[in-house]
């Protein structure tokens, strides 16, 4: 087992996927640090600033399976630096004329900073994808469900009609948000970072400039403009972005764990064979997916205040907070990873019981019809005349609308049923096909892949 649950062998299915493993495992990270060196080499070569000779070698030379990188890490832990072990460890496997062409004017936050780019651009295209992908699942069941008619609940408590596909579409709409969120924010994101010791580039002279929009399009990364050494708001909102993300997952999940209680039955999870919900209580079939999105949420918004957290820093540059996310943003792109993938598997089997619904609805449906008695009633006594003979007509005798109302003399008992059975959905079953037509115009005009 490894020593996070991400890398454990039997519970990673849980915390993280395979395609984020190949992000963020040490070997992975390790590639991506040494590529970040070979750019920074070509650009200086282009520049002039080494030879070209010199840059092909590093790039030659930087493959982490080249490396020791037991010896990495020995001279990590010797010289108490981030990146003079991955330095070393790579010198020793380059001629010894290029050597000194390594690294050059660089810092570990220009590595680290640069990665965290790279990091940004490959997990913003996954969060794009997926989230695409589950927009679609939930707007063809949106349209699937858009007149099935459920009880709508408020403070956990069954209140007035809506359409299942009213619901599923709320989802959707939510999604579609956080992917404009992402196409806003790529351009933010997705930059290089070449300060130097403290953001001037003082090193590279007038030519700082210049050197750092070169060793950023060699990345395929924006150029910054300006160094962001303590200025972390980047990575925050972009964490933030996917904190938000697993909460409408979370939201969904949350749907599906109420409303698969037997004593509801609307909705409920796949039952893969082989699945055991309980050792000891045969008969459960436990909504585990969907509570492990809760949970995946929890912690999402957990590691992205911690990115939060690391926008007050001081002064020029800042260990503390930016040290900080070398755990708390793989921790929330791999949460977001598995939440999404997670989701998929969710919808992909869930079981929606129209029966069941309807159920709910007709054993609630004196209480359920109240919204529409109110609106009705309102039409001869005025809303707040209207509000407080229903509080009084209900608290007397629940459920019982039609004679307490006709004993007062305001209205007749087919004047109730008829407010009663007023098609309360219709604006509900419009709003699914405002959300889906907006969505359609959406994805037909944007790109299937992030960039």
């Amino acid at each position: 087992m490894g020593t996070r649950l991400s890398s454990s062998r039997i519970y990673s299915h849980l915390w993280g996927t395979p395609e984020l493993d190949a992000v963020f495992d040490e070997p992975a990270m390790v590639q991506t640090w040494l590529d970040i060196l070979v750019a920074l080499a070509r650009a200086q070569a282009s520049l002039g600033m080494i030879p070209a000779e010199s840059a092909d070698a590093i790039a030659a030379g930087a493959r982490v399976e080249a490396l020791d990188l037991d010896y990495v890490a020995e001279q990590t832990r010797l010289t108490s630096h981030s990146t003079l072990g991955l330095i070393r460890g790579l010198l020793r496997v380059l001629p010894e004329q290029v050597r000194e062409h390594v690294y050059l004017g660089a810092t570990v936050q220009d590595i680290s900073d640069t990665w965290f780019g790279v990091v940004m651009r490959d997990v913003g295209g996954i969060v794009w994808r997926d989230v695409r992908a589950l927009e679609e699942r939930l707007l063809r069941l949106a349209a699937e469900h858009r007149d099935t008619v459920m009880a709508g609940r408020t403070h956990g408590q069954p209140g007035a009609p809506i359409t299942f596909g009213f619901k599923v579409a709320s989802w959707a709409d939510e999604l579609r948000r956080h992917l404009d969120r992402l196409r806003e924010g790529r351009s933010r994101w997705v930059v290089g970072q070449l300060a130097g010791a403290v953001g001037a580039l003082g090193f590279f002279g007038d030519r700082g400039p210049v050197l750092r929009a070169r060793f950023c399009a060699e990345l395929g990364l924006g150029d910054p403009g300006i160094s962001w050494l303590t200025s972390r708001d980047r990575v925050a909102e972009f964490g933030t972005v996917l904190a938000m993300v697993c909460g409408t997952l979370g939201r969904i999940g949350g749907e599906v764990y109420e409303l698969s209680r037997p004593e509801l039955g609307e909705l409920a999870e796949a039952a893969p064979a082989g699945a055991v919900s309980s050792i000891t209580m045969p008969h459960k079939r436990n909504p585990e997916t969907s509570e492990h999105l809760d949970t995946l949420a929890r912690l999402a918004r957990s590691s992205s205040a911690v990115l939060v957290e690391g926008m007050v820093a001081g002064h020029e540059r800042d260990g503390r907070s930016w040290k900080a996310e070398w755990l708390a943003l793989p921790e929330v792109c791999q949460l977001t990873g598995s939440a999404l993938r997670l989701a998929l598997g969710l919808l992909d089997g869930l079981e929606v019981h129209p029966e069941a619904m309807a159920a709910t609805v007709e054993r609630y449906a004196a209480d359920l019809g109240s919204e529409q008695v109110l609106a009705g009633l309102t039409g001869r006594l005025g809303k707040h005349r209207a509000q407080q003979m229903l509080h009084e007509v209900l608290r007397e005798e629940r459920g019982a609308s039609s004679s307490g109302l006709v004993a007062r003399g305001v209205a007749s008992v087919d004047d109730v049923r008829g407010w009663e059975r007023s098609p309360g959905v219709l604006a509900a079953a419009a709003m699914v096909d405002q959300v889906c037509r907006r969505a359609a115009e959406a994805r037909a005009a944007e790109p299937e892949r992030w960039g």
